[in-house]
């Protein structure tokens, strides 16, 4: 039996706020491993459950209170969501030329051997070309038969996400330089108290194109840090 490591999960995700679990969307709550900023640089195994219990039960009592707070049920914009159905439709539209289950095979070739465990500023580089190809290749994604459970159909849809999420995470891992909890630069394999001041994030930018942001971390409490540094070193 073949045995190798893979990432089932994403350190990082929906910023929320840590008490009622808003995200930055209005109206939208998350909780859990699509949520960021509860593990850090690594997550321990085990903490799902106790995240999903704590968090979730934040994000529900939330979004109640905001429901609450809300003087009129919300209107939908029926000529925006009119537009967004009519952009689902269109791989049903196009000539087929690329087939979603070869692009998504393509990426997660891409990501599991440049993008890994281990990364150096070469591979990183040579999977953003390559994230970029699928990307423009993905608009010539088709499908055929009809809306009834159409697994490819579904999958051309989520293409676009799969996409955008790997381009972030390998641009992150492009800008940090040092190695950090689940992130190793082989090239730069020192942790770095600098590198440690500021998270990095990945915005769309007014081009719809995406920009890296550095944004700033609160001073951690010396009490905190204390434990932080002699945890690190037990586990060094």
């Amino acid at each position: 039996m073949e045995i190798g490591p893979t990432m089932h999960y994403i350190m990082g995700g929906v910023r929320v706020h840590p008490d009622t679990g808003a995200a930055t969307v209005p109206g939208l709550f998350a909780a859990g491993e699509c949520a960021g900023g509860m593990h850090g640089a690594n997550r321990l195994g085990g903490n799902s459950l106790s995240d999903l219990l704590v968090f979730g039960l934040r994000a529900g009592a939330g979004a109640a209170e905001y429901a609450k707070s809300r003087g009129s049920a919300p209107t939908i914009n029926s000529a925006e969501a009119e537009a967004i159905a009519g952009e689902m439709l269109v791989p049903f539209e196009r000539k087929r030329d690329e087939s979603p289950y070869a692009l998504q095979h393509e990426l997660q070739e891409t990501m599991h051997n440049l993008v890994g465990i281990i990364r150096t500023e070469d591979e990183l580089q040579r999977a953003l070309a390559e994230i970029r190809g699928l990307k423009e290749r993905a608009d010539q994604t088709g499908v055929e038969g009809n809306r009834q459970y159409n697994p490819g159909w579904h999958l051309a849809l989520d293409m676009l996400a799969m996409l955008t999420i790997s381009e972030a995470i390998t641009l992150a891992a492009i800008e940090r330089k040092e190695s950090r909890g689940a992130h190793t630069r082989d090239d730069y394999p020192e942790t770095s108290a600098e590198w440690g001041k500021f998270n990095i994030a990945v915005r769309m930018g007014s081009d719809g194109e995406p920009m890296i942001v550095r944004e700033p971390l609160p001073e951690m409490p010396i009490e905190l840090r204390a434990l932080v540094e002699q945890e690190v070193k037990i586990g060094a």
